[in-house]
């Protein structure tokens, strides 16, 4: 996938999250129960959002009573091991490579409603990719959409709320902005098949490019499953761990789907 900027501003701000963590000996709250963090293996180019996106996970655990467990492959998801947890957080993993026991482990509980789900960017990286076929599953999952194309040289762009009284959106308001961002478009909109909570004015892009798809939502949940889960499309750096609104966003996203 495109190429990784700025880890050096990730590696700081992970730093400055952990500075912050306090220590089990100190102030940090007890442990209520535990979040799972899916990553891809490797120093690849989403390596800066899973860093500061951890920092802020082990910060806000240490505050509110939840431990992380960070894994980079699929191979210890069971339904014991996913019975363990309450929340599942998809930090760029995308859509294959999961093994036959993971994949049917992972819908068993977003059918049952058994844990909660915050996915980020690269889950929607939906079609054939390196020799592996599309899941079925994960397509119906994140709203029957096939990935197309994507903003190579990045942008900025304003994203705007459309379901204000959704608790993932508490807060927030009505629009706000996701600097230099890398945007994904698929064949068609998830509208249809999910509750869009928020899109991304593609006017607003800057700079402009002519990578469009018209309706673009960018913040969704698929309300067919149990699970109480929520997608969001951006996540490709880690500044955008420094965003204040994302801070809100992922931050209530946690508390609504950890319920």
């Amino acid at each position: 996938m495109p190429r990784l900027r700025n880890f050096h501003f990730a590696a700081l701000l992970m730093l400055a999250f952990f500075s912050t963590v306090p220590s089990r000996s100190q102030s940090a709250a007890p442990v209520r129960y535990r979040v799972i963090a899916l990553a891809e293996a490797g120093n690849g180019v989403h390596q800066g959002f899973v860093d500061a996106a951890l920092a802020f996970l082990e910060k806000t655990g240490a505050k509110e009573g939840f431990a992380v467990d960070y894994i980079r492959t699929t191979d210890p998801i069971t339904d014991d091991y996913l019975a363990q947890h309450k929340l599942f957080v998809q930090l760029n993993y995308p859509p294959y490579r999961w093994t036959p026991v993971a994949e049917a482990a992972f819908k068993k509980a977003m059918e049952q409603g058994t844990m909660g789900y915050v996915g980020f960017h690269h889950a929607t990286l939906l079609g054939k990719f390196d020799g592996f076929e599309m899941s079925p599953f994960f397509y119906d999952f994140m709203g029957r959409i096939q990935f197309k194309s994507y903003i190579p040289e990045f942008a900025t762009g304003t994203v705007h709320v459309e379901a204000p009284r959704h608790p993932v959106m508490k807060g927030l308001p009505k629009s706000f902005v996701i600097e230099n961002d890398e945007w994904y478009t698929y064949d068609r909109s998830p509208r249809p098949s999910v509750h869009v909570l928020a899109n991304v004015d593609e006017g607003s892009y800057q700079p402009a490019t002519e990578v469009k798809m018209g309706d673009h939502p960018v913040v969704w949940s698929n309300e067919h499953y149990k699970a109480r889960n929520v997608y969001f499309q951006f996540g490709h750096h880690g500044e955008l761990l420094g965003n204040g609104n994302f801070q809100e966003l992922f931050l209530n996203a946690i508390h609504w789907a950890a319920e």
